[in-house]
């Protein structure tokens, strides 16, 4: 519930403070006296979009409190939770807009953003105003109307559409890739079956490069290298070595350890030469190959370096290619499996969506009968005893909410044909249908403040009496604030504010008065009689007050 309004430098308003109570809460005063302005300004602290400059002229910054009551129950409560924000029984909303156009936002002391503040708004202020009709007219917004009456939980169909469209997606994307590699299915065999048949490794292009040049190098080498092992051999090198050695060794005794550093530093050549001839021999074997060999050798380089042309990669990406183009194969040849199992996948999702939606409308059409139903029991008060209310369903296009379309009509008389609310009712009706529909869509809300801004236009009377009555009955167990023309509606209320403007020191500002007893009878008997406030008038509102 609202319990004050405190609002400092916004529009015509300098300094503002307002005690709400629960009830009935009426807001009165001439038009353009800044009746308007207090909604504004509670809409500012709640986060609603509106106005882009607020701040009063020649003010730095305009500001607006808002203090509400929560009970243990209370919706509000959790929005705090997922916010952060300790939750407390009072709850205190503050609001800046400086004169440049920054907008600052506190929950309880903590700095929040609009969002947090429409989000709270949602469960703590519900706004009817001259302009609330339009929801009611279009019937876009009729099927949110019935299902906010029905407490519809729409996320079973929404998962169920969401399902229904990523299954069609793809299969339609498994379709579309099916075809596509089917105009391409004699490239891909042709291709595969070639990649297939060279089978190309990682690196074996540089690999055969390397080896095709050692063969190419060892036709002119090999010849020199034959010499150098052949004068490194037994009859070489080797031989002579040998023979020095016998030799000495013949003569050794005789020269008394002359000979035995010479016959060592001799033992260690030969092993060296060995070694030398061993490394020799095994290059010479290693330069030794079949001419066949290196053809061979070259053909595969040229064919790997050939494909790698024809398919504009680096040869050592053949054997990627190669893999690749298998896969798709093999996706071809199960493509209609794969098919046939997303096709039963996109059936299953739809029969899943259809049943969803079809418990749907189950549930919209009885809630329909419930609404028409309450509408009538509305209806009758508000002096519309022969209007007929009917909420229609028909098929509509499938889509996440469904695969119904709803319409509110009304005939207004007997006999009369139903139609859209537009064509059929009149400026007072709508109010009144306005009046009827909010009534039973908030019948089971609790700790929602409802405000109505001029819903009782276009009727006066008898009509105006029973809308006044009607909305006193419904802030009989909660809060209602209403900003009215009527005085019937006034006479209703019980509390009542007067606002006025006044000029002080050259600026127009506005201020709203609590009214008593005595202070309400002038009000109304203005409201009925104008600017000439006559004995009858007053009698006339002691009248209105105490009937």
């Amino acid at each position: 519930m609202l319990r004050g309004l405190d609002i400092r430098d916004i529009l015509i308003i300098d300094r503002l403070e307002l005690s709400f109570a629960p009830g009935l809460n009426v807001l009165t005063g001439e038009t353009g006296a800044g009746k308007s302005i207090l909604l504004d300004a509670l809409g500012f602290v709640l986060g609603w979009r509106g106005r882009a400059e607020l701040v009063r002229a020649g003010a730095e910054q305009g500001e607006v409190v808002a203090e509400f009551s929560l009970d243990a129950a209370h919706p509000a409560r959790a929005v705090l939770e997922e916010a952060g924000i300790p939750a407390e029984d009072e709850l205190i909303l503050r609001r800046v807009n400086t004169v440049d156009g920054r907008k600052t936002a506190w929950v309880n002391d903590r700095r929040v953003s609009g969002e947090v503040l429409r989000a709270l708004s949602d469960v703590l202020v519900e706004l009817h105003g001259q302009q609330d009709d339009k929801g009611l007219l279009n019937p876009r917004g009729h099927m949110a109307l019935l299902d906010e009456f029905a407490g519809v939980d729409p996320a079973p169909v929404r998962a169920a559409w969401r399902a229904r469209r990523e299954a069609a997606k793809a299969l339609d994307e498994a379709r579309a890739a099916q075809k596509a590699l089917a105009k391409e299915e004699e490239f891909l065999r042709h291709a595969a079956g070639e990649l297939g048949k060279l089978g190309p490794q990682p690196g074996e292009e540089a690999e055969l490069d390397a080896k095709r040049r050692l063969m190419q190098a060892a036709a002119r080498i090999r010849e020199d290298v034959q010499r150098a092992h052949q004068a490194l051999g037994p009859e070489g090198a080797e031989g002579m070595l040998g023979d020095a050695t016998r030799w000495l060794d013949g003569a050794a005794e005789a020269a008394e350890g002359q000979l035995d550093a010479p016959l060592e530093a001799l033992s260690r050549a030969l092993d060296a030469l060995g070694e030398a001839e061993q490394g020799v021999g095994a290059a010479l074997d290693a330069l030794s190959h079949d001419p066949h060999e290196l053809e061979a050798t070259e053909e595969r380089l040229f064919a790997l370096r050939g494909l790698a042309r024809k398919h504009g990669v680096a040869p050592d990406d053949l054997a990627t290619l190669a893999a690749e183009l298998t896969a798709k194969l093999e996706t071809l040849d199960a493509g209609e499996g794969g098919i046939a199992k997303l096709e039963k996948a996109a059936r299953d999702a739809e029969a899943s969506y259809e049943a969803a939606a079809g418990r749907l409308t189950e549930t919209r059409r009885k809630a329909a009968a419930k609404l028409d139903k309450a509408m009538g029991a509305e209806l009758a008060p508000l002096k519309m005893e022969r209007a007929v209310f009917s909420t229609e369903i028909t098929a509509g296009d499938p889509g996440p909410d469904g695969v119904d379309a709803v319409t509110f009509t009304v005939a207004t008389n007997p006999g009369a044909p139903a139609g859209p609310l537009n064509k059929i009712a009149s400026g007072g009706e709508l109010s009144r249908f306005l009046l009827a529909l909010k009534v039973c869509l908030t019948r089971h809300t609790t700790g929602l403040t409802m405000i109505f801004d001029e819903i009782d236009r276009g009727v006066g009377g008898a009509t105006a009496d029973a809308v006044g009555r009607r909305l006193a009955g419904l802030a009989a167990s909660g809060q209602v604030l209403v900003v009215t023309h009527s005085p019937q509606v006034a006479a209703m209320a019980a509390h009542h504010w007067r606002v006025e403007k006044r000029v002080a020191k050259g600026q127009t500002l506005s201020t709203v008065t609590p009214l008593d007893a005595p202070a309400r009878v002038d009000e109304l008997a203005r409201m009925l009689a104008g600017e000439q406030v006559t004995d009858e008038a007053r009698a006339a509102a002691r009248a209105l007050l105490t009937g």
